[in-house]
């Protein structure tokens, strides 16, 4: 029986679970067994990859990748998220964006715009290495667990789980680079390298003081990387199923790294939303001592906390599009599998009754 009209649409939602109940269906015997089928893997291999989809080698190039797309991006924003991390701690003295860029020159120079830049490249390299490393590595996993037509039928669901499987290490391989980074940017006269300050902290405040944040960069990083991969694979597939006026197949490269691009920069926008009041949070307790995530959140206030939104849109919009850029430019580089789209198993279309 054809699902209704009102089913289809409401099956359509990137964020709604699956609709509709599976039930055994007596499938006829073949006489050699039916190879699995993971997600997003559903096409044969392309010819001319370097490696196979899932081997030990494949995870540790999306880990090299991964490494390049953060590192890079992030490190070559430092003089906005510098400004942003200001804007947040210090709304009196600077009070917008460009005011803020204003103060920092005439205080310190142009030098002055790059500080921190030595633990944001260290950092956000290994937070590259295991969010995009592990998230191949979960999404393969739980796609196994779930078996094929669950995994196409709760794919947004499993994007998820993969996505803050992986940001949970992630962010510990992070803390102690950002820890160091906002207390570069946001004391003025503590510390001016990385040298120099990690072990005036770890004198002042023990091993402690490295991690403190890493509750906070879990309320911030896990949101925002949850939105950042499930939001990514939904507009990809969109894209190309709504606006790409051919297939992905008979698409070049470069038209692929196109679409890649577009859909970073939609799904960084609303990262950049659904993370800003942690990320508020992060900066403030990264400066002062002894506070707490609760005691920060009630002294910013509800308008506090989305102070340097517009800056961060700016950042992480552009910083999501790069990274995905750089990450499928990277499998492009060294050939690995890059599977289309995910299309509905002609099991469950069967099922479903759309085939007949």
């Amino acid at each position: 029986m054809y699902p209704t009209t009102l089913t289809q649409l409401a099956r359509g939602n990137p964020f709604s679970a699956p609709l509709f109940t599976l039930q055994k269906a007596v499938e006829p015997e073949t006489s050699s067994p039916v190879p699995k089928r993971r997600l997003a893997a559903a096409a044969v291999a392309e010819t001319g990859n370097s490696c196979e989809f899932g081997s030990s080698k494949y995870y540790a190039l999306c880990g090299f990748g991964g490494i390049l797309s953060c590192g890079i991006t992030h490190t070559a924003v430092v003089p906005l998220d510098l400004v942003k991390c200001r804007l947040q701690v210090d709304p009196a003295k600077y009070k917008s964006i460009f005011n803020g860029f204003s103060v920092t020159i005439r205080e310190d120079g142009m030098r002055g715009l790059a500080k921190g830049w030595a633990p944001t490249f260290i950092g956000y390299s290994m937070q590259g290495l295991c969010k995009f490393g592990f998230y191949e590595v979960f999404k393969i996993w739980y796609g196994d667990l779930l078996g094929e037509e669950n995994s196409y039928l709760w794919r947004t669901s499993l994007y998820l789980a993969a996505s803050a499987s992986a940001e949970f290490f992630a962010d510990m391989a992070l803390a102690p680079m950002e820890a160091c980074k906002v207390r570069i940017q946001t004391q003025p006269g503590y510390a001016n390298t990385l040298r120099e300050c990690a072990p005036k902290m770890y004198a002042e405040e023990g091993l402690w003081a490295f991690y403190k944040g890493v509750v906070p960069l879990w309320m911030r990083q896990i949101p925002y990387t949850m939105m950042k991969f499930a939001c990514f694979e939904r507009t990809v597939e969109l894209l190309y199923k709504f606006v790409v006026p051919k297939p992905r197949s008979e698409c070049s490269k470069a038209e692929q790294l196109v679409v890649t691009f577009t859909a970073g920069y939609i799904a960084g926008v609303f990262c950049a939303i659904v993370s800003h009041p942690a990320d508020s949070v992060v900066s403030v307790l990264n400066k002062e001592k002894g506070s707490t995530a609760a005691q920060v959140l009630k002294k910013l206030g509800p308008k506090g906390v989305w102070k340097g939104l517009v800056a961060r849109i700016i950042m992480i919009g552009t910083l999501t599009a790069l990274q995905w850029f750089i990450y499928d430019s990277v499998k492009v580089y060294f050939r690995l599998p890059r599977p289309p789209p995910p299309e509905m198993p002609e099991s469950l279309k069967k099922k479903l009754g759309l085939t007949e």
